[in-house]
């Protein structure tokens, strides 16, 4: 089988995943989701003067030849109504948050005041400005205002923006619910005693781990044996139920092929089984089930080697997944950093991976190194690593060359 360049295979699978509906959620729930429509304020925020400061409202004139001695007429806290008036030669005890009374224009902290001994005046040290220490109203947002456009990716400050203005929920693409599947009769979960020939699956809690951390919902589909009927028992579940499912384990060549045969003929015969001209991640199978409703449900086979696995899941398996909950900008950030030591490789007509620990240094340039191991088994160094260094075809990189860094957190 010919081999296919990473950007190949990428564009099939990206080409093939649609966006998903778009729907009202709650507020609560839309963090990491991305806006369908761009969202207005209804209302100004703040939505009426206050102050910045535990302080004294007054009048800024009254403050001309400071320090003077002015009358406390009272005091407002966060929450109260402003039904005090400030008059000429007084002040208002005033709280931060709290709103600003009529008359005054602006507030002296309380640091630079001094009460009199009986309570009833106040001796303000510093002359004021109008305007001193004082929110206006819409000041942060006027009603009516774009607060964000479509395509915003919602993060918690987002979120709080949002609550600002009043609204309890959001118009958004919808999250993806992603299944993960293990497949292969050596595997076995948890503890205890291994047979001879069994391993414990460490696939499926990286993959569903992989999946939350793109902000999807993860699906525990289990493991299933190498028989055809629990493959398909298996990958029929994680369709009825899913957006989207991720398979490792029988997808290289001499994989027995019950993983092969039901993927077949659940995608119609459109499964694509790729040879994909990277280390790790060879190979890789993708195809989409038909459904009644709606554009499919893409499948990735991802390779069983559990390194190759989490690669072949940030190559392929997280932009697809990221590009159907509305996601432009889909792929892990790309920078150049100094090889803190000889990455080598031999060339083989194959983009390879190396797994680095990346640092940024002093000099204003990240610096990486190895994390370890780099055979596709050596789960332990991807677990070291915050990046992968991205080495073409050919030799490496030297000591103290240049290299380009997928960083991975």
């Amino acid at each position: 089988m010919a081999l296919i360049d990473v950007a190949a295979a990428r564009a099939l699978v990206l080409s093939a995943c649609h966006r998903l509906a778009v729907g009202e959620v709650a507020l609560a729930d839309a963090l990491g989701l991305v806006t369908a429509s761009a969202l207005h304020a209804p209302e100004a925020v703040p939505p009426f003067a206050n102050t910045a400061m535990d302080g004294y409202a007054l009048r800024a004139a009254d403050t001309t030849g400071a320090p003077v001695e002015l009358r406390v007429v009272g005091s407002l806290a966060a929450g109260s109504a402003p039904d005090i008036e400030v008059g000429e030669g007084e002040a208002v005890r005033i709280m931060t948050g709290a709103p600003m009374p009529r008359g005054a224009d602006a507030v002296v902290m309380v640091e630079r005041t001094e009460r009199s001994g009986d309570g009833a005046g106040v001796l303000v040290g510093v002359v004021a400005r109008t305007g001193d220490h004082v929110r206006a109203a819409g000041e942060d947002l006027q009603a009516g205002q774009e607060v964000f456009p479509a395509g915003t990716v919602l993060h918690p400050g987002h979120l709080g923006v949002l609550a600002s203005t009043g609204r309890t929920t959001v118009e958004v693409y919808g999250r993806a619910r992603v299944g993960v599947l293990s497949t292969g009769d050596e595997l076995v979960d948890g503890g205890g005693h291994l047979r001879p020939g069994q391993i414990r699956d460490s696939n499926r809690p990286t993959l569903l781990a992989l999946v939350r951390q793109a902000g999807c919902e993860a699906v525990d589909l289990g493991r299933c044996g190498d028989t055809e009927a629990e493959v398909r028992n298996a990958v029929e579940a994680g369709v009825a139920t899913c957006h989207a499912v991720v398979t490792s384990g029988g997808v290289s060549v001499g994989d027995f092929d019950y993983v092969k045969v039901v993927l077949d003929e659940l995608c119609g015969g459109s499964m694509q089984w790729m040879q994909v001209a990277v280390k790790p991640a060879k190979p890789l199978a993708f195809g989409v089930v038909p459904t009644e409703a709606g554009p499919g449900v893409p499948v990735f086979g991802l390779p069983g080697n559990p390194v190759s696995s989490m690669v072949s899941f940030e190559l392929f398996a997280r932009p697809a997944l990221l590009a159907m909950m509305g996601r432009t900008v889909v792929d892990r950030p790309r920078v150049q950093a100094v090889a803190g030591e000889e990455l080598s490789r031999r060339s083989d007509g194959k983009l390879h991976l190396v797994r680095v620990v990346a640092s940024y240094g002093g000099d204003g340039r990240y610096h990486v190194r190895s994390a370890g191991g780099q055979g596709s088994h050596m789960l332990w160094a991807m677990a070291l690593s915050n990046a992968l260094a991205v080495l073409p075809d050919g030799t490496g990189v030297e000591k103290g060359g240049t290299v380009e860094v997928m960083l991975l957190s």
